[in-house]
């Protein structure tokens, strides 16, 4: 997949989440196979940029092309001054979030809330083209309700204003994560356009990636929640849509050292204090479904030091895998 000069290795995106897609988890979910990783969202007032929160979110130091900052915000002006300041920084491609449906986000008329209002979709995504001497590409959501799927139409706003590629995650605003995602719609939206378009929502294994493309036609595929506790979701997949073929998940031993290097990069990137508390939600996720894990989790997550945290991590695996090998 091409996003203005940048080729994609993978038609595989990792979906931009707040409070997870850090530079770790991008740079590891990368090394995982896929093609590209967004930023976790950026506040559109630039004014907010000196606090810590925002200067971890644009740091992209290290990290492999195309590096895509995704930015949000209701104001025209302000949004095109955080463009600029992204690549200022270091972004080699600005996604711009009119998808995002949190509430907090919602009340202020940005992410999905943008979509019930298509003159400022427009002058948005104007302002932003114009501003940035690199791609821009928009990530939106079917419409704000399903009394509103304007989708097809806010994409045709978005590729005669420029952008170059369009993610569409398969739900309204309204419906948050709780509705199935509704792929057909994002077909129309392909159907609109001529830019190239990203699928997104639900697509958790190669089985459901291969279904998504299917029924979609998309240009690429975009995967959120589903790498939580499973960055390695991107390998399999490129390899199912290169082969027609279903890998397996991998060994017991290799997602134990997939697992560290996950969390000594988050322990350099924060520092030991807050990167234990960071780590906490990533190791809830790779110990999900595994067993014995309800009896380990609670002690790992009370844990404040990285002493504390990772030895019994390493005996609980160390453990899984004696066990395995006495099976076998």
């Amino acid at each position: 997949m091409q996003i203005g000069p940048h080729t994609l290795d993978t038609p595989l995106i990792l979906a931009p989440m707040a409070g997870i897609t850090d530079r770790p988890f991008r740079q590891l979910c990368r090394r995982l196979g896929a093609g590209m990783a967004v930023s976790e969202m950026v506040h559109s007032d630039t004014r907010l940029w000196s606090t810590d929160k925002s200067r971890l979110r644009l740091d992209q130091r290290g990290e492999a092309g195309p590096r895509s900052v995704q930015i949000a915000g209701y104001d025209p002006t302000m949004m095109a001054q955080a463009a600029a300041g992204a690549i200022e920084r270091g972004a080699q491609i600005i996604d711009i979030n009119m998808g995002c449906p949190a509430k907090k986000v919602v009340n202020r008329a940005a992410g999905a809330a943008l979509l019930g209002d298509e003159n400022r979709v427009r002058q948005i995504l104007k302002a932003v083209v114009a501003a940035s001497s690199v791609p821009v590409t928009l990530k939106i959501r079917l419409g704000i309700d399903r009394a509103h799927l304007n989708a097809p139409i806010i994409a045709r706003i978005a590729e005669d204003s420029g952008i170059q590629a369009l993610a569409v995650h398969g739900r309204t605003g309204a419906c948050r994560y709780s509705d199935p995602v509704d792929y057909a719609g994002i077909a129309q939206v392909k159907q609109s356009v001529q830019i190239p378009v990203i699928a997104n929502g639900d697509i958790r294994t190669p089985e459901e990636a291969v279904h998504a493309r299917e029924v979609t036609g998309a240009d690429a595929l975009m995967i959120g929640r589903g790498a939580q506790g499973r960055p390695w979701i991107f390998r399999r997949i490129a390899h199912t849509l290169a082969t027609g073929e279903i890998p397996p998940e991998p060994g017991l031993r290799e997602v134990w050292a997939i697992m560290n290097e996950h969390l000594d990069a988050l322990y350099d990137f924060y520092g030991e204090s807050v990167g234990v508390r960071v780590a906490r939600k990533h190791i809830g996720w790779y110990l999900a479904d595994r067993p014995g894990a309800e009896q380990v989790r609670p002690h790992i997550l009370r844990a404040d030091t990285r002493i504390e945290q990772q030895p019994p991590l390493d005996s609980y695996f160390q453990a899984l895998c004696q066990a395995e090998d006495i099976a076998a």
